[in-house]
Order: structure tokens, then C-alpha cells, then sequence
């Protein structure tokens, strides 16, 4: 297994890094300087499921937060993936070393995370604020997880976690994939929308909340990213928790996911860049 070429520490933190929130018994929101991670599990259980893997070199602080918050002799039965952009997947070697877990993304993802394919770089012109210019420092390069990464089973249930669904949410990505729980309706995003800002260095670093596309600088088909907005709207969540931002609920959630799907050119899309002119 290895890290991208372009792998490295980013140092960028928002107020929140560190800290944990708790959406429902069962699920909790970790931190971990810019991006979410999502614990599924009840405090104290033995075994859990780990949604998403961090920024890079970050292992040590993301180890400390599940044994904080399940015990030090209780390990993950799997990490899912929702896509495999860096600070998603920026300390996942070094969690399957310690855990040995497996993990398991969309196959449209299996090239950047086999070492195939590099992502399109950021899109550092697109208009926005000062996150949309450092962009250009982002890690973009492939890992290569070998044969510890497998695929989503096809049917759209998620391993070890009988409850909830997944469904495809390209545009951000090519293999991007959301989670959904029918019985309380809560919806992991990854995203497919951010409830923050991504683009403003202010709203990033406050998080300060806010219903939102997804990250223009690397987002290369909003075609796909607005029909898989659409589908998310129609699930109609009461929770939803995102890459990037605080979990929203009720009717905070509602109104700000159908301004964005109804403003959407002026909202989500971006007035210029490389991912609209193509």
C-alpha cells in the first residue's frame, strides 16, 4: 500500500478540529481539522464502521478519537470510502495497519485508490475565496490500497451496517456514494453538498453553517453533481452530515438543501473555471 507522490500534511484547521458531536446515539461526527469522519457504533461497543479516513498524516489523532470513544480493545469491521479524495482518504494505510480492516469504496473510485488514475487538478481559478486559490496545493496523485480495498456490494447494502443504504452521487467524483437510513432518515452526504462554505477560507476555518454545493475547485461534472443533489432532496433527510461542516437537521436542513436545488446556477454553480467551460 501507498500514498500518492504529492501525499503531505496540510496545514489547515477549523475551529471544530478535534472536537466530536453526537447525531444520534448511534452515529458521531469527528472532526479532524477541515474534513468529517463518522463513527457508526454505540459508545463502549466492540466493533464499529469507520466512514471516511481523514487528511493526511493524521492517524495518531483519528486512533485516539475511537478509542476515546469506544475503547482501546475495540476495532472497526470496515471503513467505507464515500470517494477517494485526499483528505478522505489522507490516513486510511495507516488505520488498516493498526485495525486491519477492510475497506470498501464504489468501483468507479478503484482506480484512484489502485494507483491508476490521478484526479483532475483543483480548479484553483474558479471564482470563490482564498480555499479556492491554495487548491492548487491539494494532493491529487492515486493510493494504492492493493488488495484491502473491495467493492460495494451491488445490491446498495453497506457491509456490517444493516440499516443503511448506499447510492451513486457522482459529479465530485466519479464513484462518489452517499449513505441513507430509512428509519431516521439520516443521510451521510459525503459531498455531494457541504453545509459550510468550502470555497471561503473564513466559513471553513468558523464554520460557519450554511447549505452548499459542492467544493467548485473539485468538482468536475456538475451535470451529474446537480441530479445527484436532486436525489438526495427527494430522500427528504431529517439529519444529514457532510464532508465538510456541522450536521444539520429539520427544517434548517429542508429550507437550505431546496434553496440550493432552486438557485442552483447562482448558489452551487460556479461563474467560471475549467469545470464549466469544458
Amino acid at each position: 500500500m501507498r500514498y500518492g507522490d504529492d501525499y503531505k500534511k496540510l496545514p489547515v484547521y477549523s475551529k471544530e478540529s478535534g472536537k466530536g458531536v453526537e447525531v444520534t446515539e448511534d452515529v458521531y461526527v469527528f472532526t479532524d481539522q477541515i474534513v468529517n469522519l463518522i463513527f457508526i457504533g454505540k459508545p463502549g461497543d466492540e466493533s464499529y464502521v469507520i466512514i471516511d479516513a481523514g487528511m493526511p498524516k493524521r492517524s495518531e489523532t483519528i486512533i485516539q478519537a475511537a478509542e476515546d470513544r469506544f475503547g482501546t480493545d475495540a476495532k472497526p469491521r470496515a471503513i467505507i470510502l464515500t470517494h477517494g479524495h485526499f483528505d478522505h482518504v489522507g490516513s486510511v494505510i495507516e488505520l488498516i495497519e493498526k485495525w486491519n480492516s477492510p475497506v470498501y469504496a464504489h468501483t468507479k473510485e478503484f482506480p484512484y485508490l489502485t494507483g491508476k488514475r490521478a484526479y483532475p487538478e483543483p480548479d484553483y481559478k474558479a471564482d470563490g475565496g482564498m480555499v479556492v486559490k491554495a487548491s492548487k496545493l491539494f494532493p491529487t496523485d492515486p493510493i494504492d490500497l492493493g488488495d484491502r480495498l473491495h467493492p460495494l456490494p451491488e445490491d446498495g447494502t453497506v457491509p456490517h451496517l444493516a440499516e443503511f443504504k448506499w447510492l451513486p452521487v457522482p459529479g465530485h467524483t466519479e464513484g462518489q456514494v452517499a449513505l441513507f437510513r430509512e428509519t431516521d432518515r439520516l443521510l451521510i452526504a459525503a459531498d455531494a453538498f457541504v453545509t459550510t462554505e468550502q470555497e471561503s477560507l473564513y466559513s471553513v476555518l468558523t464554520q460557519k453553517e450554511e447549505v452548499s454545493g459542492p467544493p467548485r475547485y473539485l468538482t468536475p461534472d456538475w451535470t451529474a453533481a446537480k441530479l445527484s443533489f436532486e436525489k438526495l432532496v427527494h430522500l427528504n433527510p431529517y439529519h444529514a452530515i457532510t464532508g465538510h461542516g456541522k450536521p444539520m437537521s429539520g427544517d434548517k436542513l429542508k429550507d437550505g438543501m431546496n434553496h440550493v436545488l432552486n438557485n442552483w446556477e447562482e448558489v452551487a454553480l460556479p461563474d467560471k473555471g475549467k469545470f464549466v467551460e469544458d
